[in-house]
C-alpha cells in the first residue's frame, strides 16, 4: 500500500503570480517573442501542453512589470475569471495576473501535479474570495492542503494512467483537426480557386466564377434558418423554459458546450417540447450570432434529445449534399467574412436572422456539390466517431481522476 502525505502546496512546489505589462507602452508588445498567456487563452483550450497565447510581450514588457519567466513544466492555474483552468508549461512562459501557477519540486511530477490541481479545482475554487468577482490569492494557494504519495514513483504512475487516456483524446483531436484542414483544403481547390475548371467565368463580387455556378442569398437556399426565439416571445419563454444543471429529459446545446464539448445544461420534457421550433437531430450547422459571433459548428450526436440554446442559430439544409459545403463557407471562408461584416453593437457584438439571410453565397451545380459531398462526408463521419470515442475516454479519465488521487485506487503493485 503506498503512503501517502498531507501537505500544503507551498512544500510540493513554488507559487507564482504573473502581471501585464502596461497596454499603452508599444514596446512592450511589439515584435515580442516571450509566450504571455491569460485566461482567456485557455478559455477554449482542449488539450494539456500550452507554449503560446494570443499575445506575446517583450523583454522589455517583463522586465517592466512582476511577471516573471516559469519554466517548462510549470502547471498554470487559472485564479480569477474563472478559477480553476489548468495547463502545463510546454517551454518558457509568463503569465498575467489571473494565474497563480505552480512550479513542482524535484520530487513531485509535473503531470501528477497537474491532475492533482484539477482533482482540487472545486477546493481551491472554494477558497477563493471577492465582491466583483472571486480570486485566489498567492497566500490562500500556498496554503491548500493537499495529499500527494510519498514515492515519487507512485506519482509516475497515477499520472501514466490519467496520462495515456489523455493522449488517446488528444490523438484523436489532432486526427479530427486534419480530416478537417483536408475537407477545407478541398473546397478551396474546388470552389474558390476553381482548379480543372474549363467553363467561361463571370464576374461577381466573390471575383470571377464558373457561370453553372448560382449566386444567392443565404435566405433563398433550401434549408430552415432558426433560433431560440423563434418558438415565442421573451415572456412566454420565460414562463415555459425551466434549465437544469443536473441530469434531465434534453440537452440545451449553447456556445459554450460546443466549443468545450462538454454539455451540462438540460431542461425538462415540457421545456423541449415548447421549444419545438429549434429541435436538434444532430448534423445541424449552430452559429453564434452574439458575443463570440461567428463561431461555427457541427451539431454533434447525442444520448438523448437536444434543443438550440439562445445566442446562436441553426440551419438545417433540406439537401445532404449542401451540408459541409455550406459548414466550411461559413467557417473558414466567404462566408465568415461576411458575417463579421454584419456584426454590430457596441457593448456585445451580434448580428440578427434578416441580416443573415440577406448575405449572399454562391453554389455550385448539384452534380458538383454531391461529388464534393461524397468526398467529404467519410471525412466528417470519421470525425463523428473520434468525438463520440473522445466522450466515452473522457467520462473514464473523470470517473478514475478522483479515485486515484485520493488513494482509493492503490497503484503500488502496477507495473508501468
Amino acid at each position: 500500500m503506498a503512503k501517502w502525505i498531507k501537505c500544503k502546496i507551498e512544500d510540493i512546489g513554488s507559487v507564482v503570480g504573473g502581471a501585464t505589462p502596461s497596454t499603452k507602452k508599444e514596446e512592450n508588445y511589439l515584435n515580442g517573442k516571450i509566450a504571455w498567456i491569460t485566461p482567456k487563452d485557455l478559455s477554449n483550450f482542449r488539450g494539456r501542453y500550452i507554449g503560446q497565447g494570443e499575445r506575446n510581450i517583450t523583454e522589455t514588457g517583463m522586465n517592466s512589470c512582476s511577471t516573471q519567466l516559469l519554466p517548462v513544466n510549470t502547471v498554470l492555474f487559472s485564479s480569477r475569471a474563472p478559477i480553476g483552468y489548468v495547463a502545463i508549461a510546454a517551454n518558457e512562459i509568463c503569465t498575467n495576473q489571473g494565474f497563480k501557477s505552480v512550479i513542482p519540486n524535484e520530487n513531485i511530477n509535473p503531470m501528477f501535479l497537474y491532475y492533482l490541481l484539477k482533482y482540487n479545482k472545486d477546493k481551491i475554487e472554494n477558497m477563493g474570495s471577492g465582491t466583483t468577482f472571486k480570486e485566489v490569492s498567492g497566500t490562500t494557494m500556498k496554503n491548500i492542503v493537499v495529499s500527494v504519495p510519498a514515492n515519487i514513483k507512485e506519482q509516475e504512475k497515477i499520472a501514466c494512467i490519467l496520462d495515456t487516456i489523455d493522449n488517446k483524446i488528444e490523438e484523436n483531436e489532432r486526427i479530427n483537426n486534419n480530416l478537417e484542414q483536408q475537407a477545407v483544403l478541398l473546397f478551396k481547390q474546388w470552389f474558390t480557386n476553381f482548379e480543372n475548371q474549363s467553363e467561361k467565368m463571370i464576374e461577381t463580387r466573390f471575383g470571377k466564377i464558373p457561370t453553372s455556378f448560382k449566386l444567392m442569398k443565404n435566405g433563398e437556399l433550401p434549408m430552415v434558418v432558426t433560433d431560440y426565439v423563434a418558438n415565442g416571445s421573451f415572456a412566454s419563454l420565460k414562463a415555459n423554459v425551466k434549465l437544469y444543471q443536473e441530469d434531465n429529459y434534453a440537452y440545451f446545446i449553447r456556445n459554450t458546450d460546443l466549443k468545450s464539448g462538454t454539455f451540462e445544461v438540460f431542461v425538462d420534457k415540457h421545456s423541449y417540447d415548447f421549444l419545438s421550433k429549434s429541435t436538434l437531430y444532430g448534423g445541424e450547422i449552430i452559429i453564434s450570432n452574439v458575443g463570440d459571433v461567428g463561431s461555427v459548428f457541427l451539431c454533434p450526436k447525442l444520448n438523448k434529445p437536444m434543443t438550440l440554446g439562445n445566442n446562436i442559430i441553426m440551419l438545417r439544409p433540406e439537401q445532404n449534399s449542401l451540408k459541409y459545403y455550406l459548414y466550411i463557407w461559413f467557417k473558414w471562408l466567404y462566408g465568415q467574412s461576411l458575417i463579421q461584416g454584419i456584426k454590430g453593437g457596441s457593448a456585445q457584438p451580434k448580428f440578427n436572422k434578416t441580416d443573415f439571410k440577406n448575405l449572399p453565397i454562391y453554389l455550385p451545380d448539384d452534380n458538383f456539390l454531391k461529388k464534393f459531398h461524397k468526398i467529404v462526408e467519410p471525412m466528417f463521419e470519421l470525425i463523428d466517431k473520434n468525438n463520440s470515442e473522445n466522450k466515452h475516454l473522457a467520462a473514464m479519465r473523470d470517473t478514475l481522476l478522483p479515485k486515484l488521487m485520493s488513494g482509493e485506487l492503490d497503484v503500488s503493485d502496477i507495473n508501468i
